[in-house]
């Protein structure tokens, strides 16, 4: 039966003969006629030819050697299904290796440079993180479907249930309304697309502003308010762990929750300082006591006030409304003096973040000590005109010992007391040429501030901030269970 082919008017059974004939990155046109019926008709299917050279993939890699030896892994296997295809192999790139711009990370400032590369020979751009899985058999096979010669932007939507800060209130209206990639699933650009953001950004180059969440960021770029083309949703885009029975549909999968490489770091080679200031001491220090600093081996609490109850250090910088850029440093250097024990990691938090001890304890099992690690939750200023990446303090910030060692002997220090501390420490770290790490484990917000299908396929580590929330609910939901740790740690084992 062949429903609809006659507006409707007849229901027809017929013996049908089909003649396909192939043209090179066009619709594939069948002729289809009717032997019982004499009626000719042309159906135009929307499959494209696709070369798999055609496809440029760029995995979104860090220089942090863990990160690097991610992004290898997944360079070899992606050659490996091409080879044992038969196909020629695509180009494969590692973000981390293209310019020596720190702002390639936040993609748009390096379009014009994929442009001029690959503008006239490629069909797609195709990013990747370290820890997407792609069957390359099936992404093909979903490429196919698209018109590379249209502007297309594809992915796994997200979107948001409330308005929030970490969009800047955007669509606060009907925040469902815009969707955004989520970047495990994998995202892809067409070249047309690329191409004509890349003759937008030169015609006007990109603000100079913040990075906060750079999937969201990205598709408002796109979207360029109506302007753009929209996020399309692609349902072979998937995050469900690669080994689950769902994913047998996916061309995009995700390798495990949480990178656990070995034992985890004992809890008492990290060093814990949490900022506060007397007017929190009675509502805030109590949630850290009642949630998560039990399970820290060594932790001292920081104020403008030294109250024995807690107890608390007088570090002898007043507190500032504003940064604790005066603080931070103060804890540096006391983190390297023999008024506390030497330790290989040194965590700094917030008195309202919340934090698993546990979880960063196995996340730590992946980084090398001795090499200079600033670990956390990436944020950047003004990477469209240079500019830097740094940790945002909110969500915690992790040093090794020898990071901290480089820092302060570099004669970094604060412009005042009251100044951001973790942007004062991204331009030092810049200044350094010392990567930023990025974790998107860390959290700078709360757990509704983020989309629900972006914490679905995550083992979060922290969160930040107490506003109309309870804390402690917050943390027996999100952060008190550690058992599923010890099979991560297993399955990740055999992974690598």
């Amino acid at each position: 039966m062949l429903p609809g082919w006659f507006g409707g008017k007849y229901k027809v059974h017929v013996k049908v003969t089909v003649t396909v004939v192939t043209l090179d990155k066009c619709p594939r046109l069948y002729s289809v006629t009717s032997m019982s019926q004499h009626v000719k008709s042309y159906v135009f299917f929307s499959v494209f030819v696709v070369d798999l050279r055609e496809v440029v993939f760029v995995i979104q890699s860090q220089r942090n050697s863990f990160h690097v030896q991610q992004a290898e892994n997944l360079r070899k296997d992606l050659l490996l299904q091409a080879q044992a295809l038969q196909e020629s192999p695509p180009v494969i790139l590692l973000l981390h290796t293209l310019t020596d711009n720190e702002g390639d990370w936040s993609i748009l400032p390096l379009l014009p440079f994929l442009s001029s590369q690959f503008g006239k020979n490629s069909s797609w751009i195709m990013f990747l993180e370290e820890d997407t899985r792609v069957k390359l058999h099936k992404l093909h096979e979903v490429l196919k479907k698209f018109d590379r010669r249209k502007e297309w932007f594809l992915g796994k939507p997200l979107h948001d249930e409330e308005s929030t800060i970490i969009h800047h209130y955007a669509f606060s209206e009907n925040p469902a309304a815009f969707e955004y990639p989520d970047f495990s699933a994998g995202w892809a650009l067409s070249i047309s697309l690329v191409n004509s953001l890349t003759s937008k950004i030169e015609e006007e180059p990109l603000k100079s502003d913040f990075t906060i969440d750079l999937k969201h960021e990205v598709a408002l770029y796109i979207w360029e308010d109506g302007k753009g083309p929209r996020l399309t949703g692609v349902p072979e885009l998937c995050t469900f762990p690669e080994h689950k029975p769902r994913a047998q549909y996916c061309a995009t999968t995700v390798s495990s929750h949480s990178p656990v490489c070995g034992q985890p770091v004992k809890s008492d080679n990290i060093f814990v300082a949490v900022k506060t200031c007397k007017k929190f001491h009675s509502d805030r220090v109590p949630v850290v006591k009642k949630t998560w600093a039990k399970r820290a081996s060594l932790l001292e609490y920081y104020s403008d006030y030294a109250d024995p109850s807690i107890p608390t250090i007088d570090l002898g910088v007043p507190n500032t409304e504003r940064g604790h850029c005066g603080k931070t440093f103060a804890i540096l250097r006391r983190f390297l003096s023999s008024h506390v024990l030497k330790t290989d990691w040194l965590l700094i938090v917030d008195d309202d973040t919340l934090i698993s001890l546990p979880r960063l304890q196995a996340l730590l099992s992946c980084y090398d000590s001795s090499e200079l690690v600033c670990l956390g939750e990436r944020y950047g200023y003004g990477l469209g005109q240079g500019g830097y990446s740094y940790i945002t303090g909110g969500g915690g910030m992790v040093f090794s010992r020898e990071a901290v060692v480089q820092l302060l002997a570099s004669g970094c220090k604060c412009y005042s007391n009251d100044a951001p501390d973790d942007m004062v420490l991204g331009m030092c770290l810049n200044a350094l040429r010392v990567p930023v790490t990025h974790s998107p484990l860390f959290h700078q917000a709360r757990p509704e501030d983020y989309a629900k299908e972006f914490l679905a396929h995550q083992t979060p580590i922290s969160f930040h901030k107490h506003w109309n929330i309870d804390p402690v609910a917050v943390f027996n939901k999100w952060l008190l269970n550690d058992k599923h740790t010890e099979g991560l740690q297993k399955s990740t084992k055999e992974e690598l």
